[in-house]
């Protein structure tokens, strides 16, 4: 009733299910850890409490967020012995280490100082409690590290020799940790981790800015927001353009099936904006395309050639119409957070921040924008990768566990089940949490003289027209 192709198309769905949940969390987990420090750090250079009362009205929700990533983190990697024991034995040697090094390295550090971020301001003193919340906001960076430098082995393999058994077998650490595409991936996905939560956290100060446009901490949480798009957005582009020049080098099957194209363009390729794919045909049905600019784009020169998909064997193509249209997601996505954030920005020198109703529900609409274009930025960069799960060396179908598809078909079914129950209890939960507005406490008696208002030099935010309320 069921074949081996049908196990492996089973096994792929479930870690796709999985790490689709899982790699949104540790995204906003990373982006949200950074925030927090700067919102610390900023209260212990200030003494404003807008600063502290948002941190803590945050540190809730990134508690919440770190914890189910650690959960969904645990599941997927059971799946590398279960179904993908083929791939472990064969690549263990060389990404077993690294793996380890994010475990003994970064979840070590998070986790130990994690308790103290949560509950021990009052116990180890102001300054003490900023050094956890680095601790923390540095242990998740340096887990992005190990896991994209993992994963960008896998993508663009270097460092490594084949032992006589078919292992691959460390040859330089370097060059493995260090492979050719992995400085990019790593700035590409800590930028979209930053905007990631940029978004989030401006969303939320959008809810609260159309209930009540004088809400200090709306107002807070939205200009920190905007600001953050504004610079990162243009950086993130500009990182995405390296990258997509560095996959056209390393793995140009996948590059041209992101852009679409089937032919060769001996004379310059266009930039083929929508369409849809079709490999039976090898074509782009009703394209609507720039001439020249997919040439002036990738190689920054209008009349370059540029190869097809024809010109590779049809075997070693992704399933083009999906890596076509992630692609488009992902990017059209971006060039709206870029837009968000240059809208915010006119807003800001015209004194509009916080009275552009329209800008706020844009933002509040924006909020889960983030997460989609990491979602679809991972299956662009995944399944481009494919039919090989480490990239022109180990192929998928020969990567799986020799299981029968009813035996993974149940475990999926299970895993779906019992990730919509409990992750949706814990988003909307946050969600819950978020659609409450901070509230002033009172003043901490533990850590040290505190402004509470006026206009001094020591409080910037106090002292700026944006950030007082409205006549």
């Amino acid at each position: 009733m069921f074949g081996s192709a049908d196990a492996i198309i089973l096994a792929r769905a479930q870690f796709g299910f999985t790490i689709a949940f899982h790699i949104i969390l540790p995204a906003f987990s990373i982006g949200l850890a950074s925030y927090l420090m700067v919102l610390e750090g900023l209260w212990l250079r200030t003494r404003n409490t807008l600063y502290l009362e948002t941190y803590k009205y945050w540190l809730k929700i990134f508690a919440i967020s770190f914890a189910m990533g650690v959960v969904s983190g645990l599941t997927m990697s059971y799946q590398f012995g279960t179904n993908w024991s083929v791939f472990s034995d064969r690549a263990g040697p060389v990404i077993g280490a690294p793996m380890a090094y994010e475990v003994m390295s970064a979840f070590f550090l998070e986790a130990g100082f994690l308790g103290v971020m949560l509950f021990g301001m009052k116990k180890v003193g102001p300054k003490l409690h900023f050094g956890a919340t680095c601790a923390v906001a540095v242990g998740t960076a340096i887990s992005a590290f190990w896991i994209l430098s993992v994963n960008s082995w896998m993508q663009t393999p270097a460092g490594y020799e084949i032992g006589p058994d078919g292992r691959f077998l460390p040859k330089d650490w370097l060059q493995i940790i260090f492979n050719p595409s992995f400085p990019y991936r790593l700035v590409h996905m800590l930028l979209a981790a930053y905007l990631t939560t940029a978004l989030v956290v401006g969303a939320v100060g959008a809810w609260h800015l159309l209930k009540d446009r004088t809400q200090r901490h709306a107002r807070l949480m939205f200009s920190m927001a905007t600001a953050m798009l504004a610079v990162v957005a243009p950086i993130q582009m500009f990182a995405g353009d390296m990258h997509g020049l560095n996959t056209l080098e390393h793995q140009p099957v996948k590059l041209l099936a992101m852009e679409g194209h089937y032919e060769p363009s001996p004379n310059g390729a266009s930039l083929i904006l929508f369409g849809l794919p079709d490999s039976k045909t090898r074509t782009v049905r009703h394209e609507i395309a720039v001439p020249k600019l997919g040439s002036l784009i990738l190689k920054h020169d209008p009349d370059a050639p540029l190869k097809g998909l024809n010109d590779y064997p049809q075997k070693e193509w992704p399933p083009v119409p999906i890596v076509f249209w992630s692609f488009r997601i992902m990017v059209g996505l971006g060039v709206l957070m870029a837009l968000l954030g240059a809208v915010g920005l006119w807003a800001r020198i015209r004194g509009r921040l916080y009275d552009w109703r329209w800008l706020h529900r844009w933002a509040l609409l924006m909020g889960p924008a983030g997460f989609t274009a990491v979602i679809a930025g991972w299956i662009t960069t995944e399944v481009g990768r494919q039919p090989y799960v480490i990239y022109g060396l180990l192929r998928t179908a020969d990567a799986a566990s020799p299981l029968a598809a009813p035996a993974v078909g149940a475990s999926l079914v299970a895993f779906v089940i019992v990730y919509l129950i409990v992750f949706a209890a814990g988003f909307i939960y946050m969600a819950r949490l978020a659609s409450h507005p901070p509230h002033a406490g009172e003043p901490e008696t533990d850590t040290g003289p505190i402004r509470t208002g006026g206009i001094t030099p020591g409080n910037p935010v106090a002292s700026s027209p944006e950030l007082m309320p409205a006549e």
